[in-house]
């Protein structure tokens, strides 16, 4: 049994709420620069390098790269073996994004989901716990903003639309989006299970690397399949229209019950942020 103390993943947290809030993850980065070298009008080329332009200087002066520095996302992946002391895990996160809010500057704002009165500190993060094997704890913090939160949508589709069906419902979320999520979108989907953790596969999938299929032939597949059909709806970078609405669709699957097959797209803008470490 390996005893690792709150405190850890505190300041663990701190630190990657700090990083996540100026930087894009590398991947994001190298799939805007790749869709500039193929879009196919001078619009895009043009959206799509100032894009590009604003991480780099949200990276060189510290600064936000996006003015919605988003709800704090924490995925917990702990070994079985670990045992947690010291303050209540859901503090220690908390503390840390508390911490990181203040120093970094960054703008608060979660609220009360009724009055609107907001929390003043950007907490409660949304938290997510999985016990895995080992002794270790894995890491994941990405601040999600809501002009893209608000475009995802829910589906329970009848087995009978199969594939065809989920690939139509990831299509038609990213349709009715439009413009109004930043694309080029990063779309997560979660397939299966219930209807909540459906939706938590999705979120989840928007964690993954851009472009890193899942390792499931037939779940690549609609991967592959979602993308192309998305290009093909001209909405492009930042509603100029082209074919680099998106830059990747990563799904995510679990068993479910025979009578359904749920289905979440969870879109995020083109401002993805994602830190992970291990303990």
């Amino acid at each position: 049994m390996r005893k690792i103390n709150t405190s850890l993943i505190e300041e663990k947290i701190y630190k990657m709420a700090l990083r996540a809030g100026v930087n894009l993850t590398p991947s994001c980065l190298n799939a805007l620069h790749a869709a500039k070298k193929t879009a196919n009008s001078e619009t895009a080329k043009f959206a799509l390098g100032t894009l590009i332009e604003n991480s780099e200087t949200a990276k060189r002066e510290q600064m936000p790269v996006c003015q919605d520095t988003g709800l704090a996302v924490v995925i917990l992946e702990i070994g079985q073996n670990v045992y947690l002391e010291g303050k209540l895990l859901s503090e220690a996160i908390n503390d840390g994004v508390r911490r990181a809010y203040a120093d970094g500057y960054f703008r608060k704002s979660v609220c009360d989901p009724l009055t609107r009165e907001n929390t003043g500190d950007n907490t409660p993060a949304v938290i997510h716990t999985e016990i895995t094997a080992g002794d270790k704890v894995k890491i994941t913090f990405m601040p999600k903003g809501f002009g893209s939160e608000n475009m995802s949508r829910m589906y329970m589709l009848k087995p009978a639309q199969g594939t065809e069906g989920v690939i139509a419902a990831i299509v038609e979320t990213v349709k009715l989006a439009g413009s109004r999520p930043c694309p080029p979108v990063y779309v997560g989907v979660g397939i299966g299970g219930s209807f909540d953790t459906c939706a938590y596969l999705a979120k989840k999938a928007l964690t993954r690397d851009v472009r890193v299929q899942n390792p499931n032939p037939s779940v690549a597949a609609i991967e592959r399949a979602a993308l192309e059909k998305i290009n093909e709806l001209d909405i492009g970078c930042q509603g100029f229209h082209g074919s680099d609405t998106a830059i990747g669709v990563s799904c995510e699957y679990a068993p479910t019950h025979i009578a359904g097959l749920p289905v979440a797209v969870n879109i995020q803008c083109h401002c993805i942020r994602c830190e992970k470490e291990e303990l």
